[in-house]
């Protein structure tokens, strides 16, 4: 995979997964920044990128393009340490996965949104409020889990880390109290310290 462009929002956790994993698996890419706030991903330029007008969007070759952030994490790594090559743990990191993008992200990054890049807190009040139980609901999960389990799946890191920790880690700027979950924030350390790790507004230079 040569020449990657991905065309994504600075701020956004879903746009992080794929420059978190392409900076740790050390392959070279072309950030291009998408702002969402001014509509930039609802253009017909970028609408025929991706019909759906959501970012990130990974050009893997002139004009060829993936779009969802965890298909671009699958694709970006098979057959790498990032991705188990076992059918089950790899099918467990689909699980969690699956369970990121249906039960965790909707609740999660959402209200971040609304409160830290729109800064729109009491135009979206009561429902970033309907949002916070199912949010705390999903974090409580993962804390049983992690209260057990080093890593999602295999006791090491793979991209269900990466998926998970992309909106977790700053769920706070969501109104979220992480305090109440002491292996969440064990877990959220442990990615810190993973080789060639960068934080969610790195601006990076390929």
């Amino acid at each position: 995979m040569k020449n990657l462009r991905l065309y994504d929002f600075l701020p956004s956790g879903n746009g992080y997964k794929i420059r978190l994993l392409l900076t740790q698996i050390g392959m070279p890419f072309e950030r291009i920044e998408v702002d969402i706030t001014k509509g930039e991903s609802r253009t017909a330029e970028f609408l025929g990128k991706n019909s759906n007008g959501k970012i990130p969007v990974l050009e893997v070759e002139p004009g060829k393009y993936l779009a969802e952030s965890n298909a671009i994490m699958i694709y970006l790594s098979e057959g790498t340490e990032f991705l188990p090559y076992d059918p089950f743990f790899k099918a467990q990191v689909l699980q969690w996965l699956f369970f990121e993008q249906y039960s965790h992200e909707p609740y999660i990054a959402t209200p971040r949104f609304w409160i830290s890049i729109l800064n729109k807190a009491q135009e979206y009040r009561e429902v970033i409020e309907q949002k916070r139980e199912p949010g705390y609901v999903a974090l409580r999960v993962m804390e049983k889990h992690l209260s057990n389990h080093a890593y999602f799946v295999g006791e090491r890191y793979t991209i269900a880390d990466i998926s998970l920790f992309a909106y977790t880690h700053v769920a706070d700027e969501g109104g979220f109290d992480l305090t109440q979950f002491p292996a969440i924030q064990d877990w959220i350390e442990r990615v810190k310290a993973q080789p060639a790790y960068i934080s969610i507004t790195e601006e990076l230079k390929h």
